[in-house]
């Protein structure tokens, strides 16, 4: 009796944490709009042109909150700052990011403070090069299917180390040490497109290819791009001026 009794508890609980999990990946249940990709692109300007100008509002909070940053200096951030609790109470029920950024795991390019974001605003995934695999296509794929992510973006950014090693590996007709070496297979076509060209043609080229393959990525990506459901861009971050270039919004 007692072991029947805790079967059904275990299997209760596995049909509501499935129907939880469904419901929370089900873009028509969320709380919030979808953010279109348009829209989403313009919220990627405007954060990066505040922290270019060095007037970033740092928003991780409610709307509410985001007014309050907006208008008070940090003279005033220990007034604003508890209400951060707020947010994060927001995000313990789910998330709702409005771009998944695939960006470089250089120390000095993080999404969230270049595009002047907060806590859950973007899905980023991180790796040298801004090269893709399975994993981060996976990660990519759950952004767009179940969190309804509108936009993604290939941030690339000058004086890129990974890219700078693949081109210097296969010039000298050598392979880098360890799994160093799948980063430089993986950028090796931007490398032979732009022989002759500088870094940063080649750093271009190679958000180029990364931008082109989830566009073509079936059967999730390709069917929304084509729709005009989806935009895939690609990006470029100068190290110089904090700016970030939209190298195209096809």
């Amino acid at each position: 009796m007692i072991k029947t009794h805790l079967t059904l508890i275990v299997l209760t609980a596995g049909v509501l944490s499935g129907s939880q999990l469904a419901c929370a990946a089900d873009p028509t249940h969320t709380d919030q709009a979808i953010v279109p990709p348009v829209e989403a692109i313009s919220r990627l300007k405007e954060g990066n042109g505040r922290y270019t100008k060095g007037n970033p509002q740092h928003p991780h909070e409610s709307s509410e909150d985001r007014a309050l940053l907006a208008t008070n200096s940090y003279e005033n951030a220990s007034l604003i700052f508890p209400d951060m609790t707020k947010r994060r109470e927001e995000l313990t029920k789910s998330q709702h990011p409005f771009a998944a950024i695939v960006g470089c795991s250089d120390s000095r390019v993080p999404p969230e403070i270049v595009f002047d974001q907060g806590l859950g605003d973007l899905f980023v995934m991180r790796v040298a090069g801004n090269v893709i695999d399975d994993h981060s296509l996976g990660s990519i794929e759950y952004a767009v299917d179940h969190l309804a992510v509108r936009l993604i973006v290939v941030l690339g950014h000058q004086r890129c180390g990974a890219v700078k090693a693949a081109k210097e590996t296969i010039a000298a007709k050598t392979k880098a040490p360890a799994h160093i070496q799948s980063l430089v297979t993986a950028i090796q076509p931007a490398v032979e497109a732009t022989v002759k060209d500088d870094l940063e043609a080649t750093v271009e080229a190679n958000v180029k290819n990364v931008t082109q393959a989830l566009r073509s990525s079936v059967p999730i990506l390709k069917p929304k791009v084509d729709s005009g459901e989806l935009k895939v861009v690609g990006a470029y971050y100068s190290l110089d001026t904090g700016s970030v270039a939209f190298l195209d919004e096809k």
